[in-house]
């Protein structure tokens, strides 16, 4: 869903080398290099043993991320974090020079520009205002690292420096690993693009990526990412705003959603697809706003270390790349598809979500409207999601859950509705539900509240039983 997380840096190398003395008093003479780097990569474990997450699949690995790549740890002494103030971790720095075929300082109309050479982009535009215009732009060759996702290396069009890129009735097609199509990296950096057709095939390869605190605006563009860990619409290290409006948006490979966050994104008036993946991921601090768009995701493997299917995943994953903080997801108007599993799953993070005259369209396997619980990422024991669900004008259907790490505090204004079940499972202790004077709530099975506000004959029982703190209504 992101980038194949890679942690053979120079800088780590070095580390190794000033540390191995300690090592041999320690007795650990004997350990190979890949072992050593191996534990470095591996997060310190927990008093019960086992390390953030339980131990999962991968024995002492830590917890992969749903793109099935591995966290970068945390930042090392001496400062090697990632732009715009992230925690950052193993990914370096920017590079002082980046290669590329054509580095434009000017408007250009028409033409043609490609790159085959490995870490190389084939347009590069740093610090100029520019504007460019009916190019086709191919780009083919490989970078082998994460750096190409957190600073643009190896992109098919790469601003930054403070650049004003725009890009105007373009095609843009790329084919290799972490070939991404435009990238706007840095504080600074703004990229305008309009009525252009976006084709990636290769994995870790989006089509529109911001990084670094860049902005991105995207008007009726045509993007399609058939690799797998790429966005459609992608940020990365340090995320920035991305405003996007029209347009189609979509992605066929694993890990692949239609929008992975974070930055601030907003998208409007856009169709947008994940055959292999959830529709929208949202990582850490950061938010997704979605005004009368079409989305569907169809999370049918489950990826990474995730272990719910959902059309909406909301998570922290502890790995450096997404601030800390509170998510927002925000949705007015439009509809959502969920062709397999839950519609929402938040996880390791606090979230509000606000849904405005949404339709939903749920999944044929799943009940559950949302799920709050543990999963893989975070301190077990502490990693469980606590989410605020503001419904207005607003009919809902599904099961809201929470395992005993999470809460929910619901409230349902303007005419909304809610048809489900409530913390069925009696497993959460800290569970509200709000109703105004003109909202409804029909239970689907018995729901276990912490505390209510509103008219109790506005919940209309269906022949199960609601629980207020412990009492039956």
């Amino acid at each position: 869903m992101k980038h194949t997380k890679r942690f053979l840096t120079v800088a780590l190398a070095a580390m190794l080398a000033l540390t191995s003395a300690t090592a041999l008093a320690e007795g650990e003479a004997n350990e190979s290099a890949d072992t050593q780097m191996t534990q470095m990569q591996t997060p310190p474990a927990l008093p019960d043993g086992t390390f953030p997450g339980g131990p999962g699949p991968n024995g002492g690995q830590p917890p992969e991320k749903p793109d099935g790549s591995f966290p970068t740890p945390p930042e090392m002494p001496g400062g090697m974090g990632g732009p715009g103030g992230a925690p950052g971790g193993m990914g370096g720095s920017a590079p002082e020079e980046y290669s590329a075929a054509v580095t434009l300082t000017e408007n250009a109309d028409g033409g043609t520009y490609a790159s085959s050479a490995d870490s190389e982009s084939a347009v590069l535009v740093s610090g100029s205002d520019v504007t460019l215009t009916s190019a086709t732009v191919s780009k083919t060759g490989d970078a082998d690292s994460e750096s190409a996702d957190f600073y643009g290396i190896n992109a098919a069009v790469l601003a930054t420096d403070g650049a004003a890129l725009t890009i105007e009735n373009a095609q843009i097609t790329t084919d290799g690993a972490h070939a991404n199509a435009v990238f706007s990296y840095g504080s600074g950096t703004t990229v305008n693009v309009s009525d252009t057709a976006i084709i990636t095939t290769g994995n870790n390869s989006g089509g529109l990526m911001t990084t670094g605190g860049a902005a991105m605006n995207a008007v009726n563009v045509t993007v399609s990412t058939a690799g797998n860990s790429s966005a459609a619409i992608r940020s990365d290290r340090g995320g920035g705003t991305v405003n996007v409006q029209g347009g189609t948006y979509e992605t066929t490979g694993r890990g692949s959603p239609a929008i992975y966050s974070t930055a601030d994104i907003t998208v409007s008036g856009a169709v947008l697809s994940a055959s292999g993946s959830e529709a929208v991921v949202i990582e850490g601090g950061n938010s997704v706003t979605l005004n009368g768009v079409q989305i569907t995701g169809n999370d049918a493997v489950l990826n990474g270390q995730s272990t719910v299917k959902t059309n909406v995943l909301i998570y922290q994953s502890m790995s450096g790349d997404a601030r800390d903080g509170s998510s927002v997801f925000t949705m007015t108007g439009g509809d959502m598809t969920a062709l397999t599993g839950d519609m929402f799953h938040v996880t390791n993070v606090t979230t509000t979500i606000s849904l405005t005259g949404v339709a939903f369209h749920p999944a044929d396997d799943s009940s559950v409207f949302l799920s709050a619980s543990a999963d893989a990422w975070g301190n077990s024991g502490s990693n469980g999601g606590h989410v605020t669900l503001n419904l207005a004008s607003q009919e809902i259907a599904g099961d809201l859950t929470a395992d005993a790490l999470s809460s929910l505090h619901i409230s349902l204004t303007e005419n909304s509705s809610l048809t489900g079940a409530v913390n069925s499972a009696n497993a959460s202790q800290d569970v509200t539900v709000t109703l105004d004077g003109t909202s409804v709530w029909t239970l689907t099975g018995d729901s276990y509240l912490t505390a209510f506000t509103g008219d109790l004959a506005q919940v209309n029982l269906n022949g199960f039983t609601l629980y207020i703190a412990g009492e039956a209504q």
